[in-house]
């Protein structure tokens, strides 16, 4: 019987062990990710309801090309505090009770679900609360920043509570694992003030006055400034103008059970925009993706949601 022996060396090609057909003289892999020569800035708000109707589109845009750059979120100062003379004028905003009127437009456009009554009987003072809090956060740990700015949202826009009010911010930052009275506390003190500042000024360097604005600027400091909330389609073209001769891959998007697992509540828009399916599609998508035991669906303001168990 004939022993192969996997020792040997071939003279020809300069190779020992069993080569097979790969015996090539040299060939260029890349075994690395996509070098992240872009730079995303993310300027926001936590009661921006535009930022909230934006939530869909940017979170596939981050998943499918976020190796492409880095982000950095900044808050961008929208309500310092109510006084005596209109606060946004061109909008028609003079008080607290006119915000309710343009939330509820904003909520029925975007489908992602907007109360908005708390502005009659529990108006939020103002938007730099929430903003030290996660400016804070953010000092320590940027993801779960994210986190605490997206579960302050879902308690705002869709349950109506008060986040500038120190026992919805102590639970919210509980529930990311942080000690929500340290974290209040010290959003309180001088340093998270400025803290917030520094983002204000990055954010009138950058030509930033209106919300949700995104920046992206690549090694040749070439960028694109975004203003609102637009397509997933417009951020995935801008990004393409700032590495050019690359075709941007995008990645596979985690399933559904994954997605949940991370986000615990998503909204039916959010649902369809990351899977691109139909408002109709919904219910068999989530019997199709989901042991049944593993989620809840509930509804609110006629948009259904889905939830962990």
């Amino acid at each position: 019987m004939e022993t192969k022996n996997n020792m040997i060396c071939n003279l020809e090609t300069g190779l020992c062990g069993p080569g097979g057909e790969d015996t090539a003289t040299m060939e260029f892999i890349d075994f690395s990710a996509p070098k992240k020569t872009v730079e995303l800035y993310y300027v926001t708000d936590p009661i921006c309801s535009h930022c909230w109707a934006l939530e869909p589109v940017l979170r596939k845009f981050v998943d499918q090309y976020g190796h492409y750059f880095n982000m950095r979120t900044l808050m961008g100062g929208l309500l310092e505090k109510w006084g005596d003379g209109p606060v946004d004028p061109a909008n028609g905003i003079s008080g607290p009770q006119d915000v309710a009127g343009h939330w509820r437009e904003v909520g029925e456009h975007s489908r992602m679900p907007i109360d908005g009554t708390l502005w009659y009987d529990n108006p939020i003072a103002s938007s730099f609360i929430p903003s030290r809090v996660y400016k804070v956060i953010q000092e320590k740990n940027p993801e779960l920043a994210n986190t605490f700015l997206r579960r302050a949202r879902e308690e705002l826009f869709a349950f109506n509570k008060n986040i500038a009010q120190d026992e919805v911010l102590i639970a919210l930052v509980n529930q990311i694992g942080f000690d929500g009275q340290a974290i209040v506390k010290q959003s309180k003190l001088s340093e998270a003030d400025t803290s917030l500042h520094e983002d204000f000024q990055l954010v009138r360097q950058l030509g930033v006055r209106g919300f949700p604005t995104i920046v992206m600027m690549n090694e040749e400091q070439k960028g694109v400034r975004i203003v609102g909330a637009r397509t997933l389609e417009d951020y995935v073209n801008a990004l393409q103008q700032l590495v050019p001769g690359e075709t941007l891959q995008p990645k596979q998007l985690p399933g559904l059970d994954q997605l949940l697992q991370r986000e615990k509540l998503l909204f039916s828009r959010e649902i369809e925009e990351y899977y691109s399916i139909e408002k109709n599609e919904l219910d068999a998508f989530l019997q199709k993706q989901l042991p049944q035991d593993a989620y809840e669906v509930n509804s609110l303001l006629g948009e259904k949601y889905i939830q962990e168990k």
